[in-house]
């Protein structure tokens, strides 16, 4: 496998999971139970510093304990670094900054690596050193996602993780733009957390964040009905009592957007629910980190080749349930 093909594996799960935890760790004893909160929170990834003495061995002990979680070496400033990364078990390497010497060095030793960036000009060179996935930073100082916006035109192959003043408040206006595939932070690994070995406190901090990413929302429920007249009347129910406008379509009649009536039995003993979010893609990958299924057969796609609609493999009380791209 090429570099660049292991790089295109690691942006894909990255993207999956959309936000990377940026860690310093001073205890290397704390490595194991960390990565088990971070996991617990529904983030299998995880980039460690070299900022912090022992970096190397706090990957070794991660990966050790969880071999399928995405963990990479961050503040890689030498060529020395990214070998002991690497030697540790790190899956990619990041840097504050762009150095061609790393960048060429990692790149001949197979190593993934995402530099950092925050001008047009470090972009083209970049691009000239054969990367499409870069770490732009500091994001905020630098003028944040209005100006990854205006430079991403000329630079249509190019990939972001923008770190850097990225908090939970700010998240979902920057993975709302296809060229971010995820952001890194280390918001949701405090610094007081890690002394006080509060783990609880950051699966909770963990899966608050992972939540607010998905924004899942309830937005209709469809009621299993026997025939298209069934269907209408249920629909007249909900007009008459509560004012939501019936709306017939081709396999179902709407009261509302709130109710939908199948006008025959579709998935569900009794119906489905939909549950609207702001990525399918990142909404199934956690959904299965939960222990859920999904019917891989309903999964839709957009014209991308993005998921926009899939359903869960198991019923929630005799109702289906399925995902739906918020509009």
């Amino acid at each position: 496998m090429t570099v660049k093909e292991k790089l295109d594996g690691i942006v894909e799960q990255l993207s999956c999971i959309g936000i990377v935890p940026v860690i310093k760790l001073d205890n290397v004893d704390d490595a194991e139970n960390l990565a088990k909160a971070l996991r617990e929170g529904g983030i299998n990834c995880a980039e460690v510093t070299f900022r912090a003495k022992g970096a190397d061995e706090v990957i070794a002990r991660m990966v050790k304990a969880y071999p399928d979680m995405l963990v990479g070496a961050g503040t890689v400033l030498t060529c020395e670094q990214a070998d002991a990364a690497a030697a540790a078990g790190a899956k990619f390497c990041v840097a504050p900054g762009l150095n061609p010497k790393v960048v060429k060095h990692c790149l001949e030793k197979g190593i993934p690596f995402a530099p950092g960036l925050s001008s047009a000009s470090e972009i083209e060179q970049a691009i000239e050193l054969g990367l499409d996935f870069v770490k732009f930073f500091p994001a905020e100082q630098a003028g944040g996602l209005p100006y990854i916006k205006s430079v991403c035109g000329p630079y249509t192959s190019m990939r972001f993780m923008p770190t850097g003043g990225v908090s939970a408040d700010n998240l979902n206006t920057y993975l709302s733009y296809n060229k971010i595939v995820c952001c890194g932070g280390s918001w949701i690994v405090p610094a007081k957390l890690l002394e006080e070995g509060d783990w609880a406190g950051i699966t909770a901090l963990c899966r608050q964040a992972v939540d607010k990413m998905l924004g899942f929302e309830m937005v209709h429920v469809g009621i299993n009905c026997a025939d298209p007249a069934q269907a209408e009347s249920v629909a007249d129910m909900f007009d008459n009592a509560f004012g939501f406008a019936k709306k017939v379509g081709n396999s179902s009649v709407f009261a509302s957007t709130y109710v939908e009536c199948m006008k025959k039995p579709f998935k569900g003993k009794m119906g489905h629910i939909a549950v609207a979010t702001n990525s399918v893609k990142r909404a199934m990958y956690q959904l299965k980190m939960r222990g859920y299924t999904i019917d891989e057969s309903s999964v839709k796609y957009d014209a991308k080749g993005n998921p926009n609609v899939a359903y869960l493999a198991d019923d929630f009380g005799g109702f289906a349930v399925h995902l739906v791209l918020r509009k």
